[in-house]
């Protein structure tokens, strides 16, 4: 007698529907109140499922996309979600993320994708894979459109804006201001599929582009430039350096020139003039500082020092606690933690194979088979090691001229 073939199981269940409903009815006024945003339902949605590319601007973005459509969205997410022990566990229970590894390309994610897309499911992806630090959309990985073109889904192009201002990824404030979240366009499968993959990924690039450097709007709030030294290393006038903040003002600390943020979102010298308007001019200046930074000249001094508890992360299970408080030393060619002791741990970028910041300023450093996890004081800029990380794999690649720097 034959066995019989055991059925694969449905990544789509018949409790995501319900599960949506509540949350949609639950979260939907909450982030209205929160966010001061207008989502806008995507009316002609009707019964299809879609491939919904959103531009990411807050931590809330995905209740955002949900309160558009009307059907169960499935998100791809990055492992620390998965990470989370029995929270991880009800996560996938309740919504089915897709799990992909940050800053790698996974094979296995773009499997799940199209198998959730066969099955009928409406998939939402960031193709970002981050959040955006200054207001602008931050660069876009062309292989979003070659798994475009394989889900052959209708693609949803949903722009989120005024996230930038009412909640920047460094901050942890919210600010009182307005936000708006709606589907810009639908690309349908056969207008996609005559065109190649760059031409798909020009539709993509300009339609989710936002930038936020402006001074438009009003967000307003008392603590305006808290943490904005999360995202900014790099004084016009000293180079590399440290910044604090304190209410709407940040300082560097080895000039002492104090920068004001006002609430447009623009920036003012406090006594002096400063040289960028907004945030996205100063990341900018950043971003070519370090593009023209030889960091092969760090390998024998130090770029930065700072102090963090390291976990090892589990991944699709927990977390490990390795040091409650590690000495983490980035060079230019490598980060060694807590070196001037016997359990010195070093990391040659040689031998990484990415770095990446979740949230606001945690830092994921994938070492052969192993993720390690950083997380330092709220002051941590997780940015500067992830930038030196990328400046020093171009120029290992003899690409002295790359741009990319891990956002």
């Amino acid at each position: 007698m034959k066995k019989t073939q055991k059925k694969s199981k449905k990544w789509i269940k018949k409790r995501h529907y319900v599960i949506t409903a509540i949350l949609r009815k639950v979260i939907g006024p909450y982030t209205a109140w929160r966010y001061g945003i207008k989502v806008e339902r995507f009316k002609e949605q009707g019964d299809r499922a879609y491939l919904i590319l959103f531009n990411h601007q807050t931590a809330f973005d995905q209740f955002f996309v949900a309160m558009a459509f009307k059907r169960p969205v499935y998100y791809m997410a990055t492992e620390d979600i998965f990470s989370k022990g029995w929270v991880s566990s009800l996560i996938r229970w309740l919504v089915a993320p897709i799990p992909i590894k940050k800053q790698t390309t996974d094979l296995a994610a773009v499997m799940n994708c199209i198998r959730v897309s066969k099955e009928g499911g409406t998939i939402a992806i960031a193709p970002e894979g981050n959040r955006t630090y200054s207001g602008k959309t931050t660069y876009i990985s062309p292989a979003i459109a070659t798994l475009a073109k394989k889900m052959k889904l209708p693609i949803a192009l949903f722009r989120i804006e005024g996230g930038y201002g009412v909640h920047p990824r460094w901050s942890d404030v919210v600010r009182k201001g307005k936000m708006r979240a709606y589907v810009s366009q639908v690309i349908e499968p056969e207008e996609y599929a005559a065109l190649s993959n760059e031409e798909v990924y020009e539709l993509i690039e300009k339609g989710l582009y936002v930038d936020e450097g402006n001074a438009e709007h009003v967000f307003k709030s008392a603590k305006r430039a808290e943490y904005l030294e999360r995202a900014m290393y790099v004084c016009p006038y000293c180079g590399l350096s440290e910044f604090e903040s304190k209410g709407n003002a940040i300082t560097c600390r080895k000039c002492n020139r104090r920068i004001l943020y006002g609430e447009d979102t623009s920036l003012k010298g406090d006594g002096f003039e400063f040289p960028y308007t907004f945030v996205s001019q100063w990341y900018e200046y950043q971003q070519d500082f370090v593009n023209a930074l030889d960091v092969l000249e760090y390998r024998d001094t130090p770029i930065h020092k700072s102090n963090a508890m390291l976990s090892e992360v589990i991944v699709n299970k927990h977390k490990k606690r390795l040091f409650d408080s590690a000495e983490i030393t980035l060079y230019g060619d490598r980060i060694t933690i807590d070196e001037t002791e016997k359990t010195v741990l070093v990391l040659p970028f040689e031998e990484v194979s990415a770095i990446s910041v979740l949230g606001r300023n945690k830092l994921n450093i994938y070492h052969e088979n192993k993720v390690y996890q950083l997380k330092s004081d709220k002051r941590f800029n997780a940015l500067r090691y992830v930038n030196v990380y990328y400046r020093y794999k171009n120029i290992s690649r003899g690409d002295t001229n790359g741009k990319f720097l891990g956002l």
